[in-house]
């Protein structure tokens, strides 16, 4: 039985709900980064970053490539970028409403004094 659209979507959000995963595909918008350089980046131990890069790497949303011992991270396509993209500007838009909505009220605070 195959699963419903918007079910596969819940959880490909669902497997980007961790910061440290959102933080890698972050950094990896301008480029492959190997390993060491994801841990300079991002203050997690070792072993919890390897956890969270397997995570992303069986989703399908990024890649990785050997080159000796180094293991280089990048994003599986472009839309990766773009989702990133627009998931800021839409916490922008919504903070930006929370900013005018506090003026408005800190204006009727100041108006009823």
């Amino acid at each position: 039985m195959s699963v419903p659209l918007y079910q596969a979507k819940a959880e490909f959000f669902r497997m980007l709900g961790h910061p440290v995963r959102i933080r890698v595909l972050e950094l990896l918008q301008d480029g492959p980064l190997p390993v060491r350089e994801l841990l300079g980046e991002i203050e997690v131990e070792p072993s919890s970053l390897s956890q969270q890069l397997a995570a992303l790497r069986r989703s399908g949303i990024v890649t990785s490539t050997r080159d000796g011992s180094t293991v280089v991270y990048a994003l599986a396509g472009g839309d990766v970028a773009d989702l990133m993209k627009a998931a800021r500007r839409i916490l922008t838009q919504m903070l930006s409403g929370r900013n005018e909505l506090l003026a408005e009220l800190l204006e009727t605070e100041v108006a009823t004094r």
